[in-house]
């Protein structure tokens, strides 16, 4: 596995890819922080291509990332993390919202469960996630984050005006 870290502007973001894509990326900070783990090595050059999406991101540039994608998860966990790509930049939806789309409009606690397992922080946009009476609830790197990330797309969407 090779590594680097992004300044999010709220903090480091752990990068990580191996042989087939994008595996992790993980605040540094926040309510489960993460870190490398010992075998991996930083590589800077190799993440490069990474790190420059992020950052048009966090500038307002980027609001969808083309990056190859390698998260590990069950078949439940994929076809959640899936539908949370579905998700616009810049809005939100509920855990009822996100079952219902993969078919399964009982399983609320189960895409949450999902969604707090998602190895891919902003590419695969859990932090959009919401309770269904609108407010924030759970995220890996923090409730603060969260906010900060939805605030972040809402000042940059843009907006389509019409005559």
């Amino acid at each position: 596995m090779k590594y680097s870290f992004c300044d999010s502007g709220h903090g480091p973001l752990l990068v990580a890819i191996d042989k087939d894509g994008l595996r992790y990326v993980e605040f540094v900070r926040g309510e489960r922080p993460v870190m490398p783990a010992p075998e991996w090595q930083r590589d800077d050059p190799a993440l490069a291509p990474f790190i420059e999406q992020f950052e048009a991101y966090f500038a307002g540039r980027l609001q969808r990332f083309d990056l190859p994608l390698a998260a590990r998860g069950t078949p439940f966990q994929q076809s959640v993390w899936q539908a949370l790509c579905e998700i616009p930049y810049g809005e939100t939806t509920s855990y009822l919202e996100i079952a219902r789309a993969i078919g399964n409009p009982k399983a609320m606690r189960a895409v949450g469960a999902a969604n707090g397992r998602n190895p891919l922080s902003i590419i695969v946009p859990c932090h959009r996630v919401i309770g269904r009476s609108g407010e924030l609830i759970g995220y890996g790197g923090g409730l603060p984050i969260k906010r900060w990330l939805l605030a972040l797309e809402q000042s940059h969407q843009s907006f389509e005006l019409t005559p």
